[in-house]
């Protein structure tokens, strides 16, 4: 995702509000929290004021639906219910601290890229509320509900069916995620998706959702229930068994493609730059690399490290050395990187996880 690069700015509690007691736990104990002994509230949390600000939004499209929302391990919308759940470490700047040493990065970090999530989870809530799935033109337009999700799904990039949203090319998963995004497109204040999407097939879909919205915009939702489900006090693993869980699942595992290219950018035995080694270099440059092929291409940060780990991994196997000053290979080690990870998401080996 390419909003997925943005640097995390969650917010400080409000003042005068009471720490909890592992604020200013270090990581290797905090770790061993579980999740129901966390205290956390939406209220007076960062992510409460952008609640608010999907409210207002939801307001000036003429709506009146408004989904509820709890904090649990992970974004989600559980299927019937017009709520969504929001990760807990957004309720706490110490623990989306946590999430960054762990996950590299803090997905909803940031107000525009947490708002562009909470407009696709409402696209899932309102989905739920008004039982949209039901619809004919809706199965015609985006699919049925009853297709299975799969465990991965490699994306088309060249589509125009779709709109772009919520990188990798998330609408192309599945007939809710599709439609979710497609809610998130019109809902935005500035998308100006008439425009963007001029000749595009996906405008028939956007249409659709605009003139679906102003028809159940000021009518009582079907489904009204309050349910939460996996609220973080209901759930007993520890945050260490969480992070385990969570890195197996974005842990991709890349072929072994990379001898040419690391031939041509490196030598044999030691060159020009001295006796440091490839894999050395590519240690030295790997928070750099990850974070501007991140930028670039919109992959998760973990899964290029695991790009990089594989590289360096081949380059101490091969024994290579650094054959150029620092830092013009730096630049063309970075294409490189950027330019596998595009050549495989293009390829269509590229499986996206869910």
């Amino acid at each position: 995702m390419a909003l997925r690069r943005e640097r995390s700015a969650v917010r400080k509690p409000a003042r005068g509000r009471r720490q909890p007691v592992w604020a200013r736990w270090p990581d290797e104990k905090l770790l061993d929290l579980r999740f129901c002994d966390l205290e956390l509230r939406i209220e007076g949390s960062g992510v409460e004021a952008r609640i608010q600000q999907l409210y207002r939004e939801l307001d000036q499209r003429g709506l009146r639906f408004r989904p509820h929302f709890w904090f649990s391990d992970d974004w989600f919308t559980p299927d019937g219910v017009p709520g969504s759940a929001i990760p807990f470490y957004l309720g706490h700047p110490r623990l989306a601290r946590l999430e960054e040493s762990q996950m590299l990065e803090v997905e909803g970090g940031t107000r525009e890229w947490c708002m562009r999530i909470l407009r696709h989870e409402t696209g899932h809530a309102i989905d739920n509320a008004y039982r949209l799935r039901r619809r004919r033109w809706r199965q015609k337009l985006f699919g049925k509900s009853s297709h299975p999700y799969p465990e991965y799904y490699a994306p088309r990039p060249y589509s125009r069916s779709y709109v772009l949203h919520l990188e990798p090319w998330y609408a192309q998963s599945h007939p809710d995620e599709d439609f979710a995004e497609t809610f998130a497109v019109w809902l935005h204040p500035r998308s100006r998706w008439r425009k963007r999407y001029a000749g595009w097939p996906v405008l028939r879909k956007l249409e659709y959702v605009d003139g679906l919205m102003c028809e159940i915009g000021p009518r009582t939702p079907l489904v009204q229930t309050r349910l939460e489900v996996d609220p973080f006090h209901r759930l007993k693993k520890t945050l260490r068994e969480h992070y385990r869980e969570k890195r197996d699942r974005y842990g991709i595992e890349y072929p072994n493609v990379y001898d040419r290219d690391l031939r041509r950018l490196f030598s044999d035995a030691a060159g020009a730059a001295g006796n440091t080694t490839a894999a050395q270099f590519v240690q030295r440059v790997r928070d750099d690399v990850r974070r501007t092929v991140a930028c670039w291409t919109g992959e998760y940060q973990y899964t290029i490290k695991q790009v990089l780990d594989d590289i360096a991994r081949r380059c101490r196997e091969l024994r290579l050395h650094l054959a150029l000053p620092e830092e013009r290979a730096k630049v063309d080690f970075t294409v490189m990187v950027a330019v596998h990870v595009r050549n495989y998401i293009h390829s269509g080996q590229h499986r996206v996880w869910l």
